[in-house]
């Protein structure tokens, strides 16, 4: 498909490069001629940078050049701060919700194999693009979408209705699933997760598939887990790649402020040591399959990379059961680091010989990790390469909003002690 009767030219561009990267099969290429981006954006939108980590906003008004620049390429797009808290221009504390990089999206879509007829659950309807184009694929109200933020879900449903698109939108918890739209061919959800919730599997036919971005709290990165429903209520599968979503609402980690974990004077009681692990192979790029692995292997922990100061960079990482904690600073020139250790575990220990454990099995990458999912004791359990030889990896959901000064504490502590 060539798109040439799409009117701008740069969502034409964009819809060639989808379908040259193989992220957009040509089966959906209809789709993406038919549900335009840009008619599910709000006037003021802030594009997202994934290299600086930073947004500037675009009014539509003031700069409709740049605004549809912006909705035609391959960029997230935060279209809420502070779940609705927020007023004016200028970045909010906490993105909330989003308008997804077209290539995740549509990659997300081809895992999830929906054809012309199926019953789909949307979970997180943001902009409602999402819900749009499965329904032009699936035809009316075979789906079922589902936002938790009235806000939101009103400007979803009325974008939608303008666009002629009609899936059945839901105001509600998306973590609930809708029973009513009940049983699902597929679910898809466009949030973040930590759980899969039961009852996206109780709501799906058996031999139904559930996408959904699932991780543990070790890093923000998730993986896209693609799980088959079977009839005995359980869903297992392996995950295709990494991503990032914001995390559903429920599931939001909830970490005590550093100063919490590490008393003000400095180290105190910590047991020192040194590690040879160099800061180029511990600390990765965002979304490499290291930081992924490990939090399948410390359980209960969250990793923080401070920004480098004065040639030295360091490493934290925090107990979520407890109060223990380790620090790694890695010193620009030296071949060791110094390690700090306190409270009941010995998180960089954990963590030293998780990345071990990973390099001994050939540095595995997202592909050959799976998830199975099933209801009472064994609850969530990941594996490598094969279901069989399976482990849990207690991620646990804390359920609060992050603290606002969480990150920020750590990133400029000095590490000289």
């Amino acid at each position: 498909m060539t798109f040439e009767g799409i009117a701008r030219s740069g969502r034409a561009a964009l819809g060639r490069v989808l379908l040259d990267a193989g992220v957009m099969g040509q089966d959906w290429a209809p789709t993406f001629a038919a549900v335009d981006r840009a008619a599910f954006l709000p006037e003021l939108m802030w594009p997202f940078d994934t290299r600086t980590q930073g947004a500037v906003a675009i009014d539509k008004a003031e700069d409709p050049d740049a605004w549809y620049a912006a909705a035609d390429s391959d960029a997230p797009i935060v279209t809420q701060w502070n779940d609705g808290e927020h007023t004016g221009p200028a970045p909010g504390r906490a993105s909330t919700s989003s308008s997804s990089m077209p290539s995740v999206v549509y990659a997300l879509l081809r895992d999830l194999a929906v054809d012309e007829g199926m019953a789909v659950l949307d979970v997180g309807t943001g902009t409602g693009e999402t819900a749009g184009a499965l329904a032009h694929r699936c035809g009316g109200r075979k789906v079922t979408t589902v936002e938790v933020d009235p806000a939101v879900s009103r400007h979803a449903r009325q974008r939608l209705a303008a666009a002629g698109l009609r899936p059945e939108v839901v105001l509600g918890d998306g973590g609930k699933g809708c029973a009513g739209g009940a049983p699902y061919d597929r679910v898809l959800a466009t949030v973040g997760l930590r759980e899969i919730p039961g009852a996206w599997i109780e709501q799906t036919r058996p031999g139904g598939v559930i996408v959904a971005p699932w991780g543990t709290h070790y890093t923000h990165a998730d993986a896209v887990a693609r799980l088959v429903v079977r009839g005995d209520g359980t869903a297992s599968g392996r995950f295709t790649g990494p991503v990032e979503f914001m995390k559903l609402r429920g599931q939001r980690l909830s970490l005590p402020p550093h100063h919490a974990y590490v008393p003000a004077e400095g180290e105190g009681g910590a047991d020192t040591s040194t590690t040879g692990i160099p800061e180029g192979e511990f600390v990765t790029p965002r979304y490499a399959a290291l930081p992924f692995a490990l939090g399948l292997r410390v359980r209960h922990c969250v990793q923080v990379v401070a920004a480098p100061h004065d040639g030295a960079r360091p490493m934290w990482l925090y107990g979520l059961t407890d109060r223990s904690w380790a620090c790694v600073v890695f010193r620009e020139g030296e071949a060791e680091a110094r390690v700090w250790q306190a409270g009941e575990r010995r998180l960089w220990d954990e963590a030293e010989a998780a990345y071990g454990w990973w390099v001994g099995h050939g540095r595995p990458d997202h592909t050959r990790f799976g998830l199975t999912v099933g209801p009472g004791p064994a609850g969530q359990r990941v594996w490598l390469d094969d279901p069989a030889d399976s482990w849990s990896p207690q991620s646990g959901v804390c359920g609060d909003a992050l603290l606002a000064n969480s990150w920020a504490a750590v990133s400029g502590i000095d590490p000289s002690w």
